[in-house]
């Protein structure tokens, strides 16, 4: 397929998608990179050069596709190329089109566009326009910030002459649209699971609890247990669980599960991360403050594979304040105690 022709595909492409719901890469953002450019004249031998550049986009997720435009600017430095004395370096600046597939954190793309390369030194007559094209793939480590490996090639042409650029480069960028949102559980509230009924006993004896669940906030409300987006327990956390706790003294623990939930909102890594912590920081409390034996309580993290809202009722994938505010049940960490005995 001729140049042109990829071309006029992928912009026919963009000028007619239908923008689905956020993901990974989705949105604004720019970068910065550096690597290494090998370029060379007919008739003079290919020599390295560092390069080193910029560039900014915006990127739309349609279906399973990610289509985006990004402008780019690239400065090559000089090189001293053979039969001597030829020394010449470079800058390029354009504008491509972005087709790739999101898998997760992972982004493999092809890019395609169009540029402008000025030569100086020995080779300061090339400067023209020309296609420019790409390979590369894209990580996405935090919620605003990737790595990005790419190759790219240009060349243009004078006088029966044809200059050579291709650079390979590491890259990072910056993310304005897809943070990754952390959990805003919803105020706490203790919900008392009806315990079974007792065995007949000769004595009476004063009823301690049996069996007892109690879901609590992260982040969000007056006694919430954490900090926006953080593990440690706080003041007003701590309060609710020691309440929690004094009601349970004098009963033999069997178990205490301690589970923290999230929403659907952002990754999955990141969520699960997050949930697993604070549910080990509540566990870590309650051996500190009520003498609970550690091996008696397993703190797991669940992402948000059990969320209490329904999707007829929070719809929508990007993080926007109406979503957070529906999803808000689903961000909790839930306390469940079972007892075997009390003590007298």
């Amino acid at each position: 397929m001729k140049k042109s022709t990829m071309t006029i595909a992928l912009t026919a492409a963009l000028l007619s998608i239908s923008v689905a719901q956020a993901t990974e890469f989705s949105g604004g953002w720019v970068g910065a990179k550096a690597g290494s450019n090998r370029s060379n004249v007919t008739g003079v031998d290919t020599q390295k050069a560092t390069t080193y550049g910029a560039e900014a986009g915006y990127n739309w997720d349609v279906n399973s596709l990610l289509l985006g435009v990004d402008g780019f600017f690239d400065h090559n430095n000089p090189a001293d190329h053979n039969p001597a004395p030829y020394r010449y370096g470079s800058r390029a600046y354009g504008l491509d089109f972005k087709l790739g597939l999101p898998v997760g954190n992972w982004l493999p793309y092809a890019k395609l566009g169009y540029a402008r390369i000025n030569a100086n030194g020995a080779a300061s007559a090339f400067g023209g326009n020309d296609a420019h094209m790409g390979l590369g793939v894209e990580y996405k480590f935090a919620p605003h910030w990737s790595l990005a490996g790419e190759y790219t090639t240009f060349r243009d042409k004078n006088a029966g002459l044809k200059l050579t650029n291709n650079n390979l480069t590491l890259g990072i960028n910056y993310y304005f649209d897809t943070p990754y949102v952390a959990p805003t559980p919803v105020a706490a509230r203790e919900e008392a699971v009806a315990a079974p009924a007792p065995a007949p006993r000769p004595v009476v004896v004063t009823p301690s609890p049996v069996h007892r669940k109690a879901v609590f906030a992260a982040d969000s409300s007056a006694d919430s247990l954490f900090d926006f987006g953080k593990a440690d327990v706080k003041p007003s956390g701590k309060g609710a669980i020691d309440k929690f706790t004094a009601d349970l003294k004098g009963a033999d623990y069997e178990v205490i599960k301690v589970t923290g939930h999230t929403d659907r909102i952002g990754s999955h890594a990141l969520n699960m991360k997050l949930s697993t912590r604070r549910a080990e920081a509540v566990k870590a409390y309650m051996v500190e403050s009520a003498g609970i034996p550690a091996d008696k309580i397993e703190a797991t993290g669940v992402d948000g594979s059990y969320p209490v809202t329904k999707p007829s009722e929070c719809k929508g994938k990007k993080a926007t304040k109406k979503l957070i505010a529906c999803l808000a049940p689903d961000r909790r960490v839930e306390v469940e105690v079972a007892a075997t005995r009390t003590s007298k």
